[in-house]
C-alpha cells in the first residue's frame, strides 16, 4: 500500500468516504448512547479527518505491526469512538463488536484509544502528549532506517499544553521532516469555547518553532487529503488546521459544548439517527453486549540480543561514583553492539549529561544521543515511544525531574507497554548540599505505583556496572537509581576483595548477604551499604555480631535471605528515602505476613532535607555509623 499516492481524490472516492462517513457517524451515535458515556460531538468533528489519514496512510489491517508501516497517533483519546468507528469500517476488526463492548467491562474498546486495538499505534487521553510519542516513532524509524511517515492527530485545547511546545521544538530541533500534525480545531471544550477558556494561537505557535502551517475545511475530504498530500512532499514538519463543527451532521448537536463528553438519550438518539440517514440499531447492540468479550492480546514487549561485554571491576580501594560507573557500562555497552543494526540505542538528556555521565555516549555515538534540553516531560514520551520499537533506550535525568516531574509521563509510558531504561542520579539525601528542591526521596514510592515498572538501587561501581549490562538486555521498563557522592567498592566479609567481582551475576529479586550476623541484621541498599558495614564494624569491635543485607531491588523479597534475618529476631531497615513508602515497607509487610514476633525498626527520611553535607543529613535522621551502631546495640 502507498502512502497518499494519489495527486487528488476522485468523484468516487469522496462519494466512498461520504458514504463511510454516514456509517461512522452511526457508529459513535450507537456506541455512546448505549454505553451511557463517551464523547460523541468531538469524535464528530475529527471523523473526516480519520477517515482521510487511515484510508489514504500507508496502514492496512494485516500489516498492523509491520515495522515499514506509517504509525498514526491519536493524541486526543477521548475521540475513540471516531476512531473504533473508522477502523472498524476499514476492517482492523469486527465493528460490531467495538459498537457493542465499547466502554464495556473487559473490552479493550475503552472510553479512550489504547495500544491493544489493531490500528492504534499509542495509548492516550492524557492530552498533550501524542506529538512526543510521535516524534519518538520518527526517530525510531530514522535509527531503523525506515520510509514512513507520522501523523499526529490532535485536539485544539490541547494545543495549550507546555509539552506540545517542547514537542515542536524538538521536532525542528532534529530535523523530523516526516511528522504531519492535524489539530481538529472545532473551538469547543468541556467548559465551552476553547477561545475563552485559553486561547492558542496554534499556527503562529507552530511558525515560531519552525514548522509550516496550512489550513483547511475539515469536514472537506479533498481539501484534507490535498493539505495531507503537500504536508507529505514539504522539506519540514507541517502542522494542518482543520476547521471543524463539533456534533457535525445532527443539527442539535452542533457547536454544542455540552456533547464534548455529553451522550444522548434513546429519544435524541432516534433524531440524531434520523438526521445521518439511517435506522437506529440500538437494541440490536444491546443485545450483543451481553455476549461474552473476547480480546486477542498483542504482544509488545521485546528481548534484545545484545553483547554484555566484560564486566568493569573497580578495585577495593578504588573511590567513584554509581553514576560514573553507569556511564561507563553504557558506553561500553554501546560500543560492543555497534554492529547490531537490529537494536540500535538510544539516549536522552535533559542538559544533564556530564551529571549524569551520559557525555563519553554522545561523544562517541552523536546519533543515538538526544539532547531534549529542560524538556524531562517531552524527553520522557519520547524515551518511552522509541523503547516500543526494537531500540535500547535509556532516559537518565536527576531524579527528582526524571520521576518527581514525570510521572504522568512514566504511568502513560507504562500503560503503554514501553521498554524503557530509566536511570537517574542524585536520589535522597546524598544529593546533600543542593537542598530539598533536588532531594529526592520518594523515588521508590512514586514508582512502586506503576505496574510494570521494576527497581534496582545497586550498592556500589562494581553493582552498578552489572545492573546497568543487565536492564539493557531485558524487556520492560526498569528505574535504576542512584546518589551523587562517591562511595567505596563494597568488599567481601574476609576483606579478601570486593564482593561484586568479574563472577558476580545480578539477578533481578535476589538479596546479598554482604556478611553474617548472629544478633541482627541490617537491611539495606544503595549508599547507605558502605555506612552500615561501618556501623557493623563498631559493633564488632565491642563483640555483637550484626550482619547486612544489600536488598538491591526494594519491592521484590528474596524469603530465603530474609528468613535469615528473621531467626536472628532484630531487623532494622535503613533507606536514603522517605520512611513510609520504600524500602521499610516492603520488609515490613513480609514481617506481618510471616507473623514475625521479633523486633523490627526503620531508619529513612522523615522530613525534607536541608542543604548541608550528606553526612550531616544522614545523621540527623540517625543513619550515620555510630547512630546506627547506639541504636542496634540498644535493643540487646
Amino acid at each position: 500500500m502507498g502512502r497518499f499516492e494519489k495527486e487528488r481524490l476522485t468523484d468516487s472516492d469522496i462519494a466512498k468516504l461520504k458514504e463511510l462517513n454516514k456509517l461512522c457517524k452511526g457508529d459513535i451515535l450507537t456506541m455512546t448512547t448505549l454505553a451511557k458515556s463517551g464523547h460523541p460531538g468531538g469524535s464528530m468533528s475529527s471523523l473526516d479527518i480519520y477517515l482521510t489519514v487511515y484510508s489514504y496512510a500507508n496502514v492496512a489491517p494485516d500489516r498492523v505491526d509491520d515495522p515499514s508501516r506509517d504509525k498514526i497517533v491519536v493524541s486526543h483519546g477521548h475521540t475513540s469512538p471516531g476512531v473504533f468507528s473508522v477502523l472498524g469500517r476499514l476492517g482492523f476488526f469486527d465493528v460490531d463488536e467495538a459498537v457493542a463492548t465499547f466502554r464495556y467491562s473487559g473490552s479493550m474498546f475503552e472510553g479512550h484509544v489504547v495500544r491493544s486495538v489493531p490500528g492504534v499505534e499509542w495509548s492516550s487521553g492524557n492530552l498533550g502528549q501524542g506529538l512526543s510519542a510521535g516524534c519518538g516513532f520518527a526517530l525510531g524509524d530514522r535509527l531503523h532506517n525506515r520510509d514512513t511517515h507520522i501523523f499526529v492527530l490532535m485536539s485544539d485545547g490541547e494545543s495549550t499544553k507546555g509539552q506540545v511546545a517542547e514537542a515542536r521544538r524538538f521536532a525542528a530541533k532534529y530535523g523530523i521532516k516526516n511528522i504531519t500534525v492535524v489539530v481538529d480545531n472545532n473551538n469547543i471544550q468541556i467548559s465551552g469555547k476553547t477561545c475563552d477558556i485559553m486561547p492558542c494561537r496554534i499556527c503562529d505557535n507552530y511558525r515560531a518553532d519552525g514548522w509550516e502551517t496550512l489550513e483547511v475545511d475539515g469536514h472537506d475530504f479533498a481539501e484534507i487529503y490535498g493539505a495531507l498530500r503537500k504536508a507529505i512532499a514539504t522539506d519540514s514538519p507541517v502542522c494542518i488546521i482543520a476547521n471543524t463543527v463539533i456534533g457535525k451532521g445532527v443539527s442539535f448537536m452542533e457547536n454544542d459544548y455540552r456533547y464534548h463528553g455529553k451522550t444522548l438519550d434513546e429519544q435524541s438518539y432516534a433524531k440524531a439517527m434520523s438526521e445521518v440517514g439511517l435506522p437506529p440499531e440500538l437494541e440490536k447492540y444491546k443485545k450483543l453486549r451481553e455476549k461474552k468479550v473476547t480480546c486477542k492480546e498483542r504482544k509488545f514487549h521485546f528481548a534484545p540480543s545484545l553483547e554484555k561485554g566484560a564486566p568493569v571491576v573497580y578495585g577495593k580501594d578504588e573511590k567513584t561514583d554509581n553514576r560514573s560507573a553507569y556511564g561507563k557500562a553504557l558506553y561500553e555497552l554501546a560500543k560492543a553492539n555497534a554492529g547490531n543494526k537490529e537494536f540500535p540505542f538510544a539516549v536522552f538528556d535533559c542538559d544533564l549529561a556530564t551529571s549524569v555521565k551520559t557525555d563519553t555516549f554522545a561523544k562517541e555515538f552523536p546519533e543515538n544521543f538526544f539532547q531534549v534540553g529542560v524538556q524531562e516531560h517531552n524527553a520522557a514520551t519520547i524515551a518511552g515511544a522509541i523503547s516500543t520499537d526494537r531500540i535500547i533506550s535509556f532516559f537518565s535525568d536527576f531524579a527528582v525531574f526524571g520521576i518527581d516531574e514525570t510521572y504522568n509521563q512514566s504511568r502513560l509510558n507504562d500503560l503503554n507497554h514501553t521498554n524503557l531504561k530509566l536511570v537517574c542520579t542524585h536520589v535522597g539525601l546524598d544529593v546533600g548540599e543542593d537542598g530539598k528542591t533536588h532531594q529526592c526521596i520518594d523515588y521508590i514510592g512514586t514508582i512502586r505505583n506503576l505496574f510494570g515498572f521494576r527497581i534496582i538501587i545497586p550498592a556500589d561501581p562494581n553493582q552498578t556496572d552489572r545492573v546497568i549490562r543487565y536492564v539493557a538486555g531485558e524487556p520492560g521498563n526498569w528505574f535504576v537509581g542512584m546518589g551523587r557522592s562517591k562511595t567505596l567498592t563494597v568488599e567481601t566479609e574476609k576483606g579478601d576483595g570486593v564482593y561484586f567481582d568479574e563472577k558476580y551475576k545480578f539477578e533481578y529479586g535476589k538479596a546479598d548477604i554482604l556478611c553474617e550476623g548472629k544478633s541482627g541484621y541490617i537491611i539495606t541498599m544503595g549508599c547507605l551499604v558502605p555506612r552500615a558495614l561501618k556501623a557493623v564494624e563498631l559493633l564488632k569491635a565491642e563483640g555483637i555480631s550484626i550482619g547486612i543485607i544489600n536488598m538491591s531491588c526494594p519491592l521484590e523479597i528474596d524469603g530465603k535471605v530474609l528468613d535469615k534475618a528473621i531467626a536472628t529476631g532484630l531487623i532494622l531497615t535503613m533507606e536514603d528515602h522517605h520512611i513510609d513508602t520504600g524500602l521499610g515497607m516492603t520488609v515490613g509487610r513480609y514481617l506481618l505476613e510471616k507473623k514475625y514476633a521479633g523486633k523490627f525498626l526503620r531508619r529513612g527520611v522523615t522530613r525534607y532535607g536541608s542543604s548541608g553535607e550528606p553526612e550531616y543529613l544522614f545523621k540527623q535522621e540517625g543513619m550515620d555509623p555510630a547512630s546506627v551502631a547506639a541504636l542496634l546495640k540498644s535493643q540487646l
